[in-house]
């Protein structure tokens, strides 16, 4: 297996484990938390392995930098799956749909707020475009998005059957977002135990994490929301480590503690809502517990070798030192350098 591993994808894996070892180390974030300026962070992160991303591309703003950043991604994503072969093909296009979904889902946000839709194409994640995005300038309703896009694009078949397009518009968007997320992790989630050997073990352990994540942070949100429990429940992935019991738990929650309780009984995840009771200052987010707990699990991918699971990794941690510059250069750009320090820590040491 790992000779077969090597000879077909050893070039990338390696390859990408060049770019791992090329993010940002403790003493880059160092020097981003001292800029006092947008100029100064974009000059600092020119001294880093992004080099020059911002040359001849105007004045210094959060907006161009995300979008250099962005780019970067999409840079070294391209280059992996245009050098990639089958199974990894199908591999790298299952990384991307999610980006794919956040983008619809913004796109029938905008729509539903009446915004224009070359404006909404602009602000589209790169990693989530595709070709049918560009036929859809004169998009003026949701019934026409839908036959534009979702019907013929990479993620329709995530669609639920039972999401009729004429109440699109009646639906919150979060909902089509949950229930398109839902699918695409169930439907990951069997492609990567189809693979078997080291990429299976790696992979159904990540998105059971993410399954369960998702479930947890729904069923958090929906507490002082009209969402009725067995609509919650039709939004839960069933992939995760929690059972099938927990998950209805969680569906007919009616306040946090009940949540903290399913998720101590079950899988342990209880422990991030009492670090969360213990944040005093209210700047670290259950969102954010979660996301250094999926920075652990991504970073030690790299422990075990022949596996896809580093290219899903990498591209998760790439994704989170983007949003880690980004949080920097916004507290920097609106004066409040009193939270500057609240990015989410990623362990490069594995």
């Amino acid at each position: 297996m790992s000779m077969m591993f090597n000879m077909e994808w050893g070039y990338l894996e390696a390859l990408t484990r060049g770019f791992k070892n090329g993010m940002l180390k403790n003493s880059d974030y160092l020097n981003l938390t001292q800029c006092e300026s947008l100029e100064d962070v974009m000059i600092s992160i020119i001294g880093t392995d992004y080099g020059n991303i911002f040359g001849g591309h105007g004045e210094p703003s959060v907006g161009l930098i995300n979008m250099r950043l962005q780019d970067r991604l999409r840079q070294q994503f391209d280059y992996i799956r245009c050098h990639s072969s089958e199974p990894l093909t199908t591999f790298m296009e299952y990384i991307r749909y999610p980006y794919m979904i956040d983008n619809i889902a913004m796109l029938i946000a905008g729509l539903n707020n009446r915004r224009p839709m070359k404006r909404l194409l602009k602000m589209c994640h790169p990693l989530g475009v595709f070709d049918q995005l560009g036929a859809i300038e004169l998009v003026t309703d949701l019934s026409e998005l839908f036959d534009c896009v979702l019907i013929d694009t990479p993620i329709a078949q995530f669609i639920p059957s039972d999401m009729p397009r004429e109440s699109l518009r009646e639906i919150d968007v979060e909902i089509v977002r949950a229930s398109l997320y839902r699918a695409y992790l169930e439907g990951f989630y069997t492609y990567c135990s189809s693979l078997g050997g080291s990429t299976a073990e790696v992979m159904t352990n990540l998105l059971a994490f993410e399954a369960d994540r998702r479930a947890i942070t729904i069923a958090v949100n929906a507490l002082d929301s009209e969402i009725r429990p067995p609509h919650r429940k039709k939004m839960f992935p069933t992939c995760g480590h929690l059972p099938q019991v927990a998950l209805d738990h969680l569906a007919y929650a009616t306040d946090a503690e009940k949540i903290r309780d399913v998720c101590n009984m079950y899988d342990g995840y209880g422990k991030l809502f009492d670090i969360f009771d213990r944040d005093t200052d209210g700047m670290i987010t259950l969102e954010d517990r979660f996301l250094m707990l999926e920075a652990k699990k991504n970073a030690s991918s790299f422990l075990q070798q022949y596996h896809f699971g580093i290219f899903y990794s990498f591209i998760k941690l790439k994704q989170l030192e983007c949003r880690n510059i980004v949080w920097i250069s916004e507290c920097i750009s609106q004066r409040q350098t009193d939270k500057v320090n609240y990015y989410i820590p990623i362990p490069l040491d594995y």
